[in-house]
């Protein structure tokens, strides 16, 4: 499954937000958009929600901006 996410760093907590009018999902993550610890933290917060091991979660479009496009396998 591949998904529209975006991202929005330095939030008090990591979670996921919801989700935008256009069907985009909003995470939260706390991590600071620096050397791919965003990247990581929503990769991690995305694998607890849709309860897939973290390996199963790639950012595949995106690596710097915050729409991302994250791919999702086994779900």
């Amino acid at each position: 499954m591949d998904l529209d996410v975006k991202v929005v760093p330095r939030s008090a907590a990591s979670a996921v937000a919801g989700s935008m009018a256009d069907g985009t999902l909003k995470v939260k993550v706390a991590a600071a958009p620096e050397k791919g610890k965003a990247n990581a933290e929503l990769c991690a917060v995305l694998a607890r929600h849709f309860q897939v091991p973290l390996s199963a979660v790639t950012v595949i479009a995106g690596a710097t901006s915050t729409r991302k496009r994250v791919r999702i396998q086994g779900v």
